[in-house]
């Protein structure tokens, strides 16, 4: 599989700015129904009653109620002191989906893409179900195989440092030779190669970066 398949760089989506300065009431709020599900799923999780998050975080009982029922969306104050109670970061409750601010994914259960010779294998070293602006990937090429790509959306970048052997990138037919513990950065939205020139496998680590977040 060729790296410009879709599951690897997926097309970017719109993110709404968030305002939480202050304290508001809005029913069909879907910041506030986001904090809600996220907040009712983290207190769940922990066995927690209204009650005792209250105690634990220091926030009132009422005011824990009508955050996770959506009729208020918290302060940034607030929703720290939540934070803190529960012991996850408030970016925790902004998310569209759970993700408690940290993940750790077993190499047997990442996402491996593989060209149809065998000879390119990407692997995915981040969650594809958590919304993120950029992306990170284990890549590995067989002695004097390559992968070759048209180009992805506008504006995406790569940011690649070879951990092993040589890689041969080449940007618009323009080539780069790189060495053990080189690296480099391109926009990537310009056709472009990579080619291991040697007869032992290469590895390098990638980071692909969108203009806008992924969701």
């Amino acid at each position: 599989m060729s790296a410009q398949e879709p599951s690897r760089f997926l097309a970017s989506a719109d993110e709404p700015g968030l305002d939480l300065t202050h304290l508001e009431t809005q029913e069909e709020d879907p910041i506030s129904q986001r904090v809600a599900q996220n907040l009712q799923r983290l207190r769940s999780k922990r066995h927690l009653s209204l009650d005792a998050l209250a105690r634990q975080c220091g926030v009132s009982r009422a005011m824990l109620a009508q955050i996770e029922s959506g009729r208020s969306v918290p302060s940034i104050k607030v929703l720290c002191k939540i934070a803190k109670g529960l012991k996850v970061s408030v970016a925790a409750f902004l998310e569209h989906r759970a993700f408690e601010g940290v993940a750790v994914l077993p190499s047997s259960q990442s996402k491996r893409l593989v060209s149809a010779n065998g000879a390119f294998v990407s692997r995915a070293l981040f969650p594809f179900d958590v919304a993120r602006q950029s992306e990170f990937y284990e890549l590995r090429l067989s002695p004097l195989g390559e992968d070759q790509s048209e180009g992805h959306g506008p504006g995406v970048q790569e940011n690649l440092v070879v951990s092993q052997g040589v890689l041969e990138i080449s940007v618009n037919e323009e080539r780069y030779l790189l060495s053990t513990g080189d690296s480099i950065l391109f926009y990537a939205d310009q056709p472009h190669r990579y080619r291991n020139p040697a007869d032992s496998e290469a590895v390098a680590y990638l980071v692909v970066t969108y203009p806008e977040r992924l969701d």
